[in-house]
């Protein structure tokens, strides 16, 4: 009966071992991936959209009393100040993606609030030895750009960009001037004002990012300088010295930062579900 006992004992034992070696010389069945999807974005296309932001310019000014019956400058005074205001409007664009970049060209017409003034005085200019002082306004009314874009995909839903080219603005300069006239009376000559359609350049840098479906939303900066718009000489009876009636020109150079922020329509750049 032991001698039985053992032998099962011994058969077990095999089989236990037979089994465990077969588990590990067996090969184990392959199993194939379920496939990654992921959805990828396209940027090549037209879009349209809108934007707000502020622009924080500034005027550089020159303006110069002569005699006006020669036309010779007898003194000139210059000053700056900040030209400040929302701005608002809307852009119209088209994009290529190739790989990782995007190139494109952009076209955007504003509306401006953008205004300032500044204050001169010539001590002692008026023939009688008074001040004459004057201030000169500015108003941007509205300005558009013609930019070209290029950029990299930082990840397929967000772009870097830089941008530049044309830039054009309705600038407008005005003011007034005051001293003192024949015996002393003091005048006041409002300027005609100047306004003109100004052509010049713009840079700048921007993010811009896919926020759903054929939607995306950008942060842009841009600096634009549109030149200097002048006017004068205008008759004044403002008397300098020698009694002679005083003349005015004067001269407005504008520059500007823009910020802005604003949305775009994509057409048929909507969202693309890849398998690999």
């Amino acid at each position: 009966m032991k001698r039985m006992a053992i032998g099962v004992a011994t058969v077990i034992s095999l089989l236990a071992t037979s089994a465990m070696a077969a588990d590990l010389t067996a090969p184990k069945p392959y199993v194939k991936a379920p496939p990654v999807v992921a959805t990828v974005y396209s940027w090549t296309g037209f879009y349209v959209g809108g934007n707000i932001g502020y622009g924080w310019g500034r005027s550089r000014n020159s303006e110069t009393i002569s005699n006006l019956a020669t036309g010779a400058a007898l003194f000139t005074n210059t000053s700056s100040n900040d030209v400040n205001g929302v701005i608002g409007g809307g852009q119209v664009g088209y994009n290529w993606q190739v790989q990782n970049w995007v190139f494109g060209i952009e076209a955007d017409i504003q509306g401006s609030d953008q205004k300032g003034s500044s204050n001169l005085v010539c001590v002692g200019c008026a023939n009688d030895g008074s001040d004459i002082t004057s201030t000169l306004t500015q108003k941007l009314s509205w300005f558009g750009t013609v930019r070209g874009r290029a950029g990299v995909l930082v990840t397929p839903n967000v772009l870097l960009y830089g941008t530049g080219g044309l830039a054009y603005g309705e600038f407008k300069t005005g003011g007034s001037i005051t001293g003192n006239g024949v015996g002393g009376v003091p005048v006041t000559v409002v300027f005609p004002g100047a306004s003109s359609t100004q052509v010049g350049w713009t840079v700048g840098a921007g993010v811009e990012g896919k926020i759903g479906g054929n939607w995306t939303a950008k942060l842009e900066y841009l600096y634009m300088d549109l030149g200097s718009v002048s006017a004068g000489p205008i008759a004044t009876t403002i008397l300098v010295p020698r009694r002679t009636d005083a003349g005015v020109s004067y001269s407005s150079a504008f520059r500007d930062n823009i910020l802005r922020v604003g949305v775009n329509y994509q057409f048929g750049g909507g969202p693309v579900v890849a398998k690999y």
